[in-house]
């Protein structure tokens, strides 16, 4: 209990750093990180909005060929782009392990593997579920453009990489939008209200090049996700959620497009 409530307040450690070195680290965590995807997708989303073609005629590719036609090359880009994206991943574990606490202060650790994975996989299942009818509704009602999950090529490589990067996401998200920043503002003095919406709001800005459905979806979800971790006070579950809906999406749409009516496609 001592643990969970000094990760959801973010208390800090004794002789920690002041206020002012600790939002100079967050500003910077975040440029490094999801808060420059935040404005990468704004600038992606006007450029959207200011094509003469609506919306959902409009694909928003998420894990695409980077050397077409050369699969060896493109499999080490894959995996070059999935190693380089969990940089701030590290450098998050490093400012708090050199504040006295570490990862397993937020609950990224394997000390409980099969609770983390039970709770993602039933938080998943809750969420994938009412996600993909909102995004359904959002794209037929033309506020979201048309959401590609994959287009890789049909090579031997295609879904164990799909399955990497949508680890490699979950874990990126989880780390710093909920258990990082939620510290952080904590011991900034914020109250819980402002976090929660400050994080939910974050999450959805970097996913608004999907459209207004991606953006209100996405902060549905981080309330959500604040909610339970501060319930449960551990990432770990989150982390194993959004990793399952991640694989379900990217390796079903692989699998599934062209296939089923219900689907959109481009």
């Amino acid at each position: 209990m001592v643990s969970e409530q000094r990760v959801v307040d973010g208390l800090p450690a004794p002789g920690g750093p002041p206020p002012r070195v600790l939002r100079s680290e967050t500003l910077i965590v975040l440029a490094l990180s999801l808060g420059a995807s935040g404005v990468s997708s704004l600038i992606s989303f006007v450029g959207s909005l200011t094509r003469s073609a609506a919306l959902k005629e409009q694909a928003a590719n998420l894990n695409g060929s980077y050397a077409p036609g050369r699969p060896w090359l493109d499999l080490t880009w894959q995996l070059f782009g999935i190693a380089t994206a969990l940089v701030p991943v590290l450098l998050v574990a490093h400012l708090l392990t050199r504040e006295g606490s570490g990862l397993r202060d937020i609950g990224f650790d394997r000390t409980r593997p099969w609770s983390d994975l039970g709770r993602g996989a039933l938080t998943a299942a809750g969420i994938g579920s009412a996600g993909l009818a909102f995004y359904l509704a959002a794209q037929a009602s033309g506020f979201n453009l048309t959401v590609v999950p994959e287009s890789l090529p049909e090579v031997w490589w295609k879904y164990p990489v799909l399955i990497l990067s949508a680890i490699q996401n979950s874990v990126l998200e989880e780390v710093i939008v909920v258990g990082y920043l939620l510290r952080r503002l904590g011991q900034l003095g914020w109250s819980p209200t402002a976090a929660l919406v400050a994080s939910s709001v974050l999450r959805g800005s970097y996913h608004l090049y999907q459209g207004i459905g991606g953006f209100l979806g996405n902060v549905v979800m981080g309330v959500v996700f604040v909610l339970l971790y501060r319930r449960w006070g551990r990432v770990g579950p989150l982390v194993a959620a959004h990793a399952l809906l991640d694989i379900v999406a990217f390796v079903g749409y692989g699998l599934l497009a062209g296939k089923v009516d219900w689907l959109p496609t481009l």
